[in-house]
């Protein structure tokens, strides 16, 4: 799959001359497009557009772009645009364009089916599907195939599965322009949440802001056992959190972290392992979530402040779990803190502090003035060009040029999400004209026989087998529509079934035998691939336990009254340190197998959540009253062995 990270370097060397003028020209074009619908611009010189106008031609210029720029074969180092794609990306100019001018006129006549409406519209769905396998592979196309398949012959398939056959021409004419096909909500989300986060993420890296943050760490942990570990887990999840993938993620810091863990003696798998991790939490962690926060909100109706208040205990007590066993693993290995060389000077990042001024704007706009998220982002977006200009990072200020570089960059590194976006809405158009999703909702309760934990057993590995080598937002939108309406069924909170569903379908991420963020820190760390997998998957454990534990105590979620989220929060915390010493093996001193068994009993004790069960309380009291008792007697014991 080619990741964002991958395209915006590619780009340059993709199309010089001219063509690259071309293709920077297309992309700058997106974004400000973006940026004038989220400011509503439009509508101040009187234009009266609908909204799927407006998502038609972003689709037609991410199209062209995808052309431009995506080789039709990965690997192929080509001088110039061949002029099959030059054609191709005409094709979707024309097309796409025809049916944002026309739109008002054609979605009338879905069900008529005339060769002006079906024509274009198996254009858009053909182009669509290619580009899409340039810029992430077939494992997405091939799946969008078999839903259009289903649409096309679910007369054919047996059981709660067989659905009426649609016929081909009202189909693509449904996925081109209905407001539940590709001009449906994802689509109305990246075109202006995602690219302005972005963008805002853009302009971070232009003007010094990734370096800010890695400085930072640097100098927060940098000084204590197992710092270039704890370093990795802090830069990763500052990026990760404002990314949309979790490879990228990977290839952005990895490649400065990763050298660094391993200068520091932990074992390559190890470090290759503990960046995969944290990357992939960056998915997991607010505001952003890889753009699934903001689906999301969309997608139950409910604030985005909801959304990031839910997702933000457990995302936290992921991180938590990553630092306790970075600390445990250093103390273990006896690694030493990051030399005072490689720690950058308290006055230089001092010098960033704007940098946490626009996150203050961000959040002020988000959650205090209940801005819409993509115009608190472009206003973030302004304070942080202005201060940056005008005070600059480490004595260096960016140009006026980088700044407006930002435009196309930006352009370049959203089209792999818009072309996910796009090709989310066929997942929901074949659901909603089908009805396969009240089909297999009832498949999957009728398999899960009626048991909440069963069903939560299988959707946990239909997420991760459907969540295998798809970027985020594709893995959200595909399984918040097949298995989260199950989970919702059988009572489940729906933020609860969402979070759920992200959570396992994120896991494929660091889960063999696909585990992609794993494996391209395992090729950066020079390491074995399935040994950094299932070192991932080690690190990683909470994220294959939290979700569960927040279906059976929606405290974990911010659902409660403020004491039974602290108790929650507190017993979980205690729980995630008890479970990682015992896998660590470590605590004040080695552990033995006896005592890293019973590390790991009192912690499952203390995880599970007071309101889990009847009489969970008293498991959960127990776990703690014997957790606490048995670190410090580990504490008292190396005290002793110390002194004789």
């Amino acid at each position: 799959m080619k990741d964002t990270a991958q395209i915006q370097e590619g780009v340059r060397g993709l199309l010089p001359g001219g063509w690259s003028t071309l293709s920077n020209a297309l992309a700058a074009l997106l974004t400000l497009m973006a940026i004038g619908w989220a400011m509503s611009f439009q509508r101040q010189i009187g234009l009266d557009l609908y909204p799927q106008q407006f998502f038609a031609a972003m689709l037609a210029l991410t199209l062209a772009l995808a052309f431009l720029t995506l080789p039709f074969r990965r690997g192929i180092n080509r001088p110039k645009a061949p002029w099959y794609d030059v054609v191709l990306a005409l094709i979707s100019l024309i097309a796409v364009g025809y049916i944002a001018v026309r739109y008002p006129d054609l979605v009338l006549m879905i069900f008529s089916r005339p060769p002006e409406l079906w024509i274009p519209s198996v254009l858009i769905v053909l182009l669509t599907l290619e580009a899409l396998r340039r810029a992430c592979g077939w494992a997405l196309v091939i799946i969008i195939m078999a839903f259009l398949f289903y649409a096309l012959f679910g007369d054919l398939f047996p059981g709660r599965l067989q659905g009426r056959a649609q016929n081909w021409q009202l189909l693509a004419g449904y996925m081109a322009v209905d407001s539940n096909g590709i001009l449906g909500l994802p689509m109305s989300v990246a075109t202006t949440i995602v690219v302005a986060f972005i963008f805002f993420g853009v302009l971070l890296g232009v003007t010094g802001g990734t370096t800010f943050f890695t400085d930072a760490a640097m100098i927060g942990m940098g000084r204590y056992r197992g710092g270039s570990m704890k370093i990795s887990v802090l830069a990763s999840g500052l990026f990760g959190s404002i990314s949309g993938s979790a490879v990228a993620n990977v290839v952005g810091t990895g490649v400065v972290t990763i050298p660094m863990i391993k200068n520091d003696g932990y074992p390559a798998h190890k470090a290759g392992a503990i960046e995969a991790v944290a990357s992939t939490g960056g998915q997991l962690m607010p505001p952003v979530m890889g753009a699934a926060a903001f689906l999301m909100a969309e997608f139950l109706a409910v604030p985005y402040s909801a959304i990031v208040s839910a997702a933000l205990i457990p995302a936290l007590l992921y991180y938590v779990s990553l630092f306790i066993q970075a600390d445990l693993e250093a103390a273990k290995l006896g690694i030493r803190p990051v030399s005072k060389d490689q720690i950058p000077s308290g006055r230089k990042v001092l010098t960033g502090l704007h940098f946490a001024f626009a996150f203050a704007v961000l959040i002020y706009l988000l959650f205090w003035q209940r801005y819409q998220p993509e115009r608190a982002a472009l206003w973030a977006a302004l304070a942080l060009t202005i201060t940056s200009l005008m005070i600059g990072y480490g004595g260096v200020r960016p140009s006026i040029r980088a700044v407006f570089n930002a435009f196309s960059k930006t352009g370049h590194s959203v089209v792999e999400i818009l072309l996910i976006s796009a090709a989310s809405g066929f997942v929901i158009g074949v659901l909603n004209i089908t009805g396969l999703s009240f089909n297999l909702t009832y498949l999957l309760v009728q398999v899960g026989g009626s048991s909440l934990i069963a069903l939560l057993a299988l959707s946990a590995i239909v997420c991760i087998v459907l969540g295998m080598g798809l970027p985020t937002l594709g893995v959200y939108v595909l399984l918040a529509a097949l298995v989260a309406p199950a989970l919702i069924q059988l009572g489940v909170e729906p933020i609860a079934a969402h979070l759920y569903v992200l959570y396992f379908g994120m896991m494929s991420m660091i889960t063999p035998p696909i585990a992609l963020a794993a494996f391209a820190a395992a090729s950066i760390a020079r390491a074995p691939s399935m040994a950094t997998g299932w070192a991932a998957m080690r690190f990683g454990w909470l994220a294959y336990v939290i979700p569960v534990l927040f279906v059976f105590s929606p405290a974990l979620i911010m659902i409660g009254t403020p004491l039974a989220i602290g108790v929650a929060i507190l017993t979980a915390g205690l729980g995630v340190w008890l479970i990682s010493a015992a896998l660590a093996g470590y605590f004040s001193g080695p552990l033995s197998a006896s005592m890293r068994i019973l590390f790991g009993a009192t912690g499952v004790l203390a995880l599970i959540p007071s309101d889990a069960f009847s009489g969970a309380g008293y498991t959960d009291a127990l776990g703690v009253v014997l957790g606490l008792a048995l670190m410090l007697y580990d504490v008292y014991r190396r005290r002793q062995e110390r002194l004789t």
